[in-house]
């Protein structure tokens, strides 16, 4: 396929950084603008990717507008910045890749999807998780029944920092063991509970925050942002998840397990050699003992590929054939803000029990 797209990336930072080395190297793709109000940083990505002078640097998303021929952009910028920028650019006619999460409120992404269709664009998530092979993989082990029937779900997600201050532990870190469950599972929950600790950004750091004019809605939890949550998403089959999650532990883990009646699918991305693991094993009931039965463990072979790429290839190829992504479109990641700001509202009550009652309804697949 010989057809090109011009595609600009909006924020250079730890993670747009690795947004543009992609693009930069996807051979139906022209970076034609980079984006950041750093200027050393775009002198930085200038120097590292050895960028020709034909690739515009700016320090302002408005000098975009008079670019010809753009046709996308990749936005990696502050949560509290995805709003604005994304609805200038669906209404300027660009194709958008958000950066996780699409925004802090749920109507605003429904907003923002419903826009992106009434203009016949793209809006996709880069929710890198989802195109992970081992969570591609792990998905066809669930639905296609080798745990047997379900029993329950855990993930453990902590390490030391970094220490966001616009958004506590769980807006920073659940968004991406949520997808996986919701993923494996092909569900999404209908009732959520959250508990929260904090230790550094207590409630007078917030009332800072908030007199700057830096708080948000989303995280109304009265003693400031938490650094260790612990979450229980409970599915429409009964199916439950819990979730540890904690950037204030040296112990860092990125575990996530499924148990079931004939086995566990364990995904530890922390392990270079197995990443996911068949463990079968089932009981055998002899009188009234429980016997562990046909137990042996399985590392399961990935297909090559970093995770990012392919949501890079994604977006490019949904761009081109005009098609939503399926994984991870605006639809998707709404969804995924819907279930955090129940989260949050549980946890800003102690706990209290949350029912997601008015669901999304998912976008439909066929074009006009």
């Amino acid at each position: 396929m010989t057809n090109k797209i011009n595609i600009a990336v909006i924020g250079v930072g730890r993670w747009g950084v690795h947004l543009l080395r992609n693009f930069l190297a996807h051979p139906q793709v022209n970076v034609v603008a980079v984006v950041d109000p750093h200027p050393e940083r775009l002198a930085a990505v200038k120097q590292q990717f050895n960028l020709d002078g034909n690739v515009l640097l700016k320090t302002q998303w408005q000098d975009l507008k008079t670019v010809p021929g753009l046709t996308g952009v990749a936005i990696a910028t502050p949560a509290t910045t995805h709003y604005a920028l994304i609805k200038d650019a669906l209404q300027q006619g660009y194709h958008v890749l958000a950066e996780k999460p699409l925004t802090l409120n749920p109507a605003e992404c429904r907003e923002l999807c419903q826009l992106a269709e009434q203009h016949h664009l793209i809006l996709m998530v880069d929710h890198t998780y989802l195109f992970h092979p081992a969570v591609e993989r792990g998905k066809t082990v669930v639905q296609t029944g080798k745990l047997g029937d379900l029993r329950y779900g855990y993930a453990t997600r902590t390490h030391l920092g970094p220490v966001r201050q616009d958004v506590d532990a769980l807006w920073d870190l659940a968004i991406h063991d949520i997808a996986i469950f919701n993923a494996w599972l092909g569900q999404i929950p209908v009732k959520v509970q959250a508990t929260g600790t904090v230790w550094l950004q207590g409630a007078g750091e917030q009332g800072s925050r908030e007199a700057e004019g830096k708080k948000d809605i989303n995280f109304p939890l009265s003693q400031g942002l938490a650094d260790l949550v612990w979450l229980t998403l409970t599915y429409p089959d009964g199916f439950q998840a819990y979730i540890h999650l904690c950037w204030l532990n040296s112990d860092k883990q990125r575990r996530l397990g499924i148990v079931g009646s004939l086995g566990s699918l364990i995904f530890d991305e922390m392990s270079i050699s197995s990443p996911l693991t068949l463990l079968h094993g089932e009981f055998e009931q002899q009188g009234n003992q429980f016997i562990p039965v046909n137990q042996r463990q399985i590392v399961l072979e990935l297909e090559p590929g970093e995770p990012l790429g392919r949501v890079c290839s994604s977006f490019v190829v949904s761009i081109l054939n005009n098609t939503p992504s399926e994984v991870s479109s605006g639809w998707v990641g709404t969804e995924l803000v819907e279930i955090l700001a129940a989260l949050t509202l549980s946890l800003s009550q102690g706990g209290k029990p949350v029912f997601l009652s008015d669901r999304i309804v998912k976008e439909q697949k066929s074009q006009e």
